[in-house]
């Protein structure tokens, strides 16, 4: 991977503040890595940075979606994989920022994602579960994913239960 900086702690910690004056310093533009900050519209209690800081540095993926629509850890990469590329075609350095990890880490550590499209009926049937249920049955579907994954993070555990119906190991 190209040579890029990555700030990460919870909201209002100041990682913006900092990604800001490196960025002024080092003529880099910021990625946003936050999984609230791409809808338009939720400014209150996400960080977001305000209109007048964006036009001091050029920041993206910030207000790109809808919040009625899904947007994904993979979409997130995809999309942050391409500004990557651009700024460093630019000559400057890319500063990713934010506090959803796992986008973060999708990014840095190059994750691959399955190609399944999520099926709705299994989602709403899984949700009505506890998490310690989800995870009884992932394990029962794939260990080794099941030792991967957050046991306690409901969202997480039915996509692998999704994927491993699909992807059976």
């Amino acid at each position: 991977m190209a040579k890029v900086i990555v700030i990460v702690g919870p909201t209002a910690s100041g990682k913006s503040a900092l990604a800001i004056y490196l960025a002024k310093k080092l003529g880099a533009e910021i990625i946003s890595a936050d999984s609230r900050q791409v809808y338009r519209g939720m400014d209150i209690g996400t960080g977001k940075v305000t209109k007048t800081e964006q036009k001091q540095i050029k920041h993206w993926l910030i207000d790109i979606v809808s919040p009625k629509t899904n947007f994904s850890a993979a979409q997130f990469k995809k999309l942050a994989d391409k500004k990557i590329e651009d700024i460093l075609k630019l000559g400057k350095l890319p500063i990713i920022v934010g506090g959803t990890g796992f986008w973060i880490k999708a990014v840095i550590d190059n994750v691959e994602f399955p190609k399944v499209k999520p099926d709705w009926k299994l989602r709403k049937k899984l949700d009505r579960k506890s998490a310690d249920a989800l995870f009884t049955m992932l394990q029962n579907l794939d260990l080794d994913r099941a030792a991967e994954i957050d046991q306690f993070n409901k969202v997480r555990l039915i996509r692998a239960i999704e994927i491993a119906k699909k992807f059976p190991r």
